[in-house]
């Protein structure tokens, strides 16, 4: 999945505001569209951590509408959503998942702590082992 959630930027006199629709409480501004747009990506993150931390469901992205654009995660944020969707599904335990990549189950529990920074290889060695793969690519950025 990719974790490119549509925003809606409105600008007003002092300040542009960015909202996202799947993820209503992800809202920032910046004093500019240029500063709003780079502010989008530290709430969306903020957002989808939060949701990861509590448990809650992480939506998948909506396409975007008219008006709306793409706001992508981190690449090391979207790697940690991915890596904790694809174990919840999996069924597995973290002990059997912590034998398979020869870790201990405390690493485990580390790479599925929102708040703990992994590095984004042994999230995609740990993806693997759960029959997935992260994909990285690159693309236009919207304009400023």
């Amino acid at each position: 999945m990719r974790y490119i959630f549509p925003a809606r930027i409105e600008a007003h006199a002092k300040e542009a505001i960015v909202t996202f629709r799947d993820l209503p409480e992800a809202v920032t501004s910046g004093r500019t569209r240029a500063e709003a747009l780079a502010e989008a990506v530290d709430i969306l993150d903020a957002a989808l951590l939060f949701r990861l931390k509590e448990g809650a469901d992480i939506p998948e992205p909506s396409s975007a509408k008219r008006g709306e654009v793409g706001i992508a995660a981190s690449p090391g944020v979207a790697a940690k959503i991915a890596f904790a969707r694809a174990f919840r599904s999996s069924g597995m335990s973290r002990v059997a998942l912590a034998k398979r990549l020869g870790n201990s189950e405390t690493e485990i529990r580390r790479m599925l702590d929102p708040g703990h920074a992994t590095k984004i290889d042994r999230l995609n060695a740990a993806l693997r082992a759960l029959g997935r793969r992260l994909v990285l690519g690159d693309e236009e950025a919207d304009a400023a």
